[in-house]
């Protein structure tokens, strides 16, 4: 068993990411933009924020690519990746220095009522309406109110420890 650290001035960013890295969260891309401005990011921080309107929030660093774009656009797509979608998962993380319109290669994707881009095969697809950004500390909070949504059945695809896992199971 592991001690319990204790940091009297405050948490140190190795051990809060340590315990956030013990937490599996679904992985998403999240789309922005139209034609060559289209770029996008891979999250794990997206979640439901009412049902009644329905609403989302996403959380993107203050230094993202996309965030220029989502806020110039006021819109935004969360796709819930497939478990078969993991390089795409990379492409949008920037791997191999992947940026802007590339993401979107070796992909099909489709628009949504904003114009933002769903990614065909996605287990789902939230296309939003930005309604805020919230800025704290080192990243922005977008609220996006929900113009139309797509799902699809089959096991998604999660981030655990550094690694994407299938949830098969599902």
């Amino acid at each position: 068993m592991n001690a319990i650290v204790n940091h009297p001035v405050g948490i140190e960013a190795p051990s809060f990411k340590e315990a956030m890295r013990q937490i599996a969260g679904g992985v998403c891309v999240i789309t922005a933009g139209i034609d060559e401005e289209r770029t996008g990011l891979t999250v794990t921080s997206a979640a439901s924020l009412s049902v009644e309107p329905p609403a989302m929030i996403v959380c993107i660093n203050k230094d993202a690519s996309a965030l220029p774009i989502i806020k110039r656009r006021r819109h935004f797509c969360v796709n819930a990746l497939a478990a078969h979608h993991r390089p795409v998962a990379d492409r949008f993380a920037g791997r191999h220095g992947v940026k802007g319109a590339a993401r979107y290669d070796e992909a099909r994707w489709s628009a949504m009522t904003t114009g933002a881009l769903a990614l065909d095969g996605a287990v789902a697809s939230i296309d939003c309406e930005l309604e805020e950004l919230l800025e704290r500390h080192s990243h922005v909070i977008a609220i996006g109110a929900v113009r139309a949504v797509r799902v699809l059945p089959g096991p998604p695809l999660v981030y655990r420890q550094g690694q994407y896992r299938s949830l098969a199971a599902f």
